[in-house]
Order: structure tokens, then sequence, then C-alpha cells
């Protein structure tokens, strides 16, 4: 079993997931269960993950879409659109010349990992965007996603409104934020983005919206099960 004395890189929730089972996650270690019991079916209901050390990365430039395309990522045609990736990582477009690059649980993020690692300033217009330290990353899955996003959000996150593919860049609990509907034919689920420094004032808040609907935590087991 790994201990918290393991790692090289800790969550910025991990003041809150003492009491958590941990595996690691490349370089990193990332929560697998909050307790003994399966976690799955959690996911269906209401459950909230961390996903903060699994890799992120972001492009802006004239040329960003053209490095992206030349690794063979598939792009959103439009801004505020997102398309899931063959790997399950995604991409998601926040203007006509930023990206916002998700990793896969599938590889641990290596592929990110690597894109960033092996990127270098030239004379094209791409402009590499690190995301790991500036942004947590948290996941919110099931039924009640828009029921619960509707207590700290003033968006309507309805799947009418918020269909599968969109992105928001809006307020959260009265911080910025970004919410990506990267929902499946049967979970719907939202990727939130938000500042690395107040994850654990979200967090708090996200599970004080999700105690109606009988929300909990859950781990990365109930994800690859």
């Amino acid at each position: 079993m790994v201990t918290a004395q393991d790692f090289r890189e800790r969550s910025p929730l991990y003041v809150l997931q003492e009491n958590a089972q941990l595996a690691r996650l490349g370089d990193s270690l990332i929560v697998s269960r909050y307790g003994d019991q399966d976690e799955t079916a959690q996911l269906a209901s209401c459950a909230l993950l961390d996903l903060s050390n699994l890799a992120r990365v972001g492009f802006r430039g004239a040329d960003a879409a053209a490095h992206l395309l030349a690794q063979r990522f598939e792009l959103p045609s439009t801004p505020n659109r997102c398309v899931v990736q063959a790997d399950g990582g995604s991409v998601a477009r926040l203007s006509q010349t930023e990206y916002f690059l998700l990793g896969s649980l599938q590889d641990a993020g290596a592929r990110l990992q690597k894109l960033e690692d092996q990127w270098q300033l030239s004379a094209s217009a791409c402009y590499l965007l690190p995301r790991q330290d500036s942004h947590a990353w948290l996941v919110l899955t099931g039924e009640h996603v828009s029921a619960v996003m509707a207590k700290v959000c003033g968006v309507d996150l309805r799947q009418k409104a918020f269909a599968t593919g969109a992105v928001a860049q809006t307020s959260v609990a009265r911080m910025s934020a970004i919410i990506i509907n990267a929902s499946q034919p049967d979970l719907p689920l939202f990727h939130i983005l938000c500042d690395r420094a107040s994850v654990q004032y979200l967090w708090g808040a996200l599970l004080d919206a999700m105690q109606e609907f009988g929300g909990k935590p859950v781990g990365i087991d109930a994800v690859l099960a």
C-alpha cells in the first residue's frame, strides 16, 4: 500500500484526504478509494473526484492548432467546445487560438507530459501554457450533476442548454472556473477546472451542494472498474 510519505507530487487537496487509500499515478499519487466499499455505483448517482495530479497543459497562438494537429490531436471546430480523444483524454478550445488539454487515466497522463516536456520555443506562433500548477481538476458525475451545479453556478448546465462537448468559462461558488460537459452515454460527467490555490474551498462547496443527493467523493478505482 502506498503511504503519504511516498509521494513526489501531492494534490492540493491532500490535507482533506488523510483517510483515503492512495495509488501511484506516474510520479505522483492519486486517491484510489475513500473506504473499503466498492464506489462504482456512486458514480451514477452523485460523485466527486480529484484528478489534480493527472497531466494537463495549454497552448495558445496562431499556430497552436497546427502544432496539435501535427501531434494527432482531434480539435474542436469552434471555441467553447471540447472533443474527447481516442485515448480518453480531452481537448477544450477556449478561444480562437487557445486550447486546454486534459490527460487520460489510460496512460496516467504520459502523452501530455511528453508533449509538454518536448515543446520548444521557436519561430512558430505556438506558446506553451503550463496548467499543472495553475489549475486544479475536479470531476463531478452522476444523474444530479446539473442540479448540484445549479446551487453554485448561475449558468444553465442542464443537458438541453449545455450539451455534451460544451465548455463554459464562468463563475462557480464565486470563483472563476472552466466547466466541460464530457458526459458519456451512460454517465453524466463534468470536468471542473479552477484556481489550484482555491480548490479546497471549491471542493467543500461542491460536497455541500451534493449532500441533498447523497453525493460523496470517490477514487479512481470507481472509474477504472
